[in-house]
């Protein structure tokens, strides 16, 4: 509600690549749409899913990504996280868009696919990210502020 009420837009998958265990496999399931089969678990986003991001990163000033799209760290999951890093990082070096990636994760699935050093700014602390840019104090920067004697 708060998001329709900014005039947010959020995306959410739309289809998903399925297995019913999280262990390597040549034959996952693609959903037709965002429904996952009984049995089954989400283990990264869909083609649609993929083609839908990229539109939208295509379009964008400022991308701001926190969160793996699947379980990258296993090949047969990891084409939506590394299909985003690309799109981010072609974007970044197309148009110079700002574009930052926060969160350990996400950092790691973007060096596994060699596009961290093409988007703006990689930080290891999703959390921390998300707070600085919806401006509250961070800890760490508070105590450096701090004027006391």
């Amino acid at each position: 509600m708060k998001a329709k009420a900014c005039k947010v837009k959020v995306l959410l998958p739309i289809d998903h690549v399925c297995h019913t265990s999280c262990t390597p496999t040549d034959t996952p399931v693609i959903t037709e749409d965002a429904n996952v089969p009984d049995g089954y678990m989400a283990l990264d986003i869909g083609p649609k899913t993929i083609n839908l991001y990229k539109s939208y990163i295509s379009q964008c000033k400022t991308t701001v990504w926190s969160g793996p799209m699947g379980v990258f760290e296993t090949p047969s999951y990891s084409c939506g996280s590394f299909s985003i890093a690309k799109a981010m990082g072609d974007v970044t070096q197309e148009r110079g868009i700002l574009s930052i990636i926060g969160g350990g994760a996400v950092a790691a699935a973007a060096h596994l696919c060699g596009h961290a050093s093409r988007v703006s700014h990689v930080s290891s602390g999703g959390g921390a990210s998300l707070d600085l840019l919806e401006g509250k104090v961070l800890p760490g920067i508070d105590i450096l502020d701090d004027k006391q004697p």
